[in-house]
């Protein structure tokens, strides 16, 4: 990993394959959410089955932790390092007429999707570890679909999570194209059907986190 972040082009490459990793775990996150919508016990089974997997707890959880720190550590770094670059006179250019104001504002909404990592760190993880790990107690396979139930039953936590996805929405709708351009794949045949796709993920994917929020909150009310 050492070697192939000492260049420009290897924190690309490395930056990019981290961002994969991260898409593949949304759409896990995602299904594992969207099965709350159809009941307590289908919630429960599949989040019991995440939490006390040993490949996904000591392998797989891991990784994840390492791929969200280093991806936008690596994309601060990139950022500062670009922006250092830049002769002064491209700051006077009119840079929307080149680029989208998300492209040219990456490391603000980085910034922002990273603040809400950690607050779903602090909401759901170290709950869990403290459950499982700090203070050991009997497994309850039922509790997980009462804990998500009250995570989302204050409106400013739903209003949080809302901006949170519609941010990485927007952080997706360039980064996805940005990760598959990193490591090569670029081709006249390919890059409008990877192009398509992303966009159609940077929608799906955030408006069914924010789906499973709204309809915790108004089945409660």
């Amino acid at each position: 990993m050492a070697g192939l972040t000492s260049s420009t082009i290897g924190r690309k490459y490395a930056m990019a394959l981290s961002a994969m990793f991260l898409l593949i775990f949304l759409v896990t996150h995602l299904s594992t959410n969207m099965t709350s919508v159809f009941g307590a016990h289908a919630f429960n089974t599949a989040s019991h089955f995440m939490g006390y997997n040993p490949l996904i707890q000591f392998v797989m959880q891991p990784i994840l932790m390492f791929a969200v720190v280093f991806h936008f550590v690596m994309g601060f770094i990139l950022e500062i390092r670009n922006r250092s670059a830049r002769p002064i006179g491209y700051n006077m250019n009119n840079g929307s007429a080149n680029s989208t104001w998300m492209s040219r504002n990456m490391i603000i909404s980085g910034a922002v999707i990273l603040a809400f990592f950690a607050l779903h760190f602090y909401d759901f993880w170290f709950p869990e570890i403290s459950y499982k790990y700090l203070n050991p107690q009997v497994a309850d396979e039922t509790r997980y679909y009462a804990e998500l139930q009250h995570k989302f039953k204050d409106l400013w936590r739903v209003v949080l999570y809302v901006v949170a996805f519609v941010l990485l929405g927007l952080h997706l709708a360039h980064g996805f194209q940005s990760s598959f351009q990193s490591v090569g794949a670029r081709h006249p045949k390919y890059t409008p059907v990877i192009r398509a796709f992303g966009n159609w993920y940077s929608v799906l994917i955030p408006l069914g986190f924010i789906f499973v929020a709204v309809y915790h909150y108004v089945t409660q009310l």
